[in-house]
């Protein structure tokens, strides 16, 4: 009987961390600004496990941080925040100039190329439990999109 009940602990541990998210992100990188800009763009790459959802973006350098998409409309490019940005299991999302990006606004200070900014995303399952998701953007100069680092 003792047996069972360390076996059902044990499957039940498995559950769990298999309804947890593994999101990995790649490449993440902020575009350095100029003395008095007040908004920038980071880019990087997300990967999950599990079908997810990016709802939140925060960061102290800034006093709000949003997903925006670029996308062309009638020949203009236009760009407009999105409440969420979906994660598909095992698929790479990238957020790219030109593209899905965070944009951060009311920057409180300049980025200045080599910084390190701390950003959070918040991403949801389908079962709507939340975590966070700590990434350190390296700051490129502002023909950064170029090349990587």
């Amino acid at each position: 009987m003792k047996f069972s009940a360390q076996m059902m602990v044990a499957s039940l541990a498995l559950v769990s961390l298999a309804a947890h998210a593994e999101v990995s992100v790649k490449d993440a990188w902020i575009r350095a600004t100029v003395a008095q800009q007040k908004s920038t763009g980071a880019f990087m790459q997300l990967q999950s496990s599990t079908d997810v959802q990016v709802v939140d973006v925060q960061t102290s350098v800034a006093g709000s941080a949003e997903i925006h998409e670029m996308k062309m409309d009638n020949n203009i490019m236009k760009m407009r925040s999105v409440p969420q940005l979906a994660l598909p299991a095992g698929k790479a999302v990238e957020l790219k100039p030109g593209g899905y990006h965070v944009m951060l606004m009311d920057l409180k200070t300049q980025i200045k190329e080599g910084d390190t900014v701390l950003m959070t995303l918040t991403v949801e399952g389908k079962d709507k439990k939340r975590e966070v998701i700590e990434v350190k953007a390296k700051a490129r100069a502002l023909n950064g999109a170029q090349g990587k680092m």
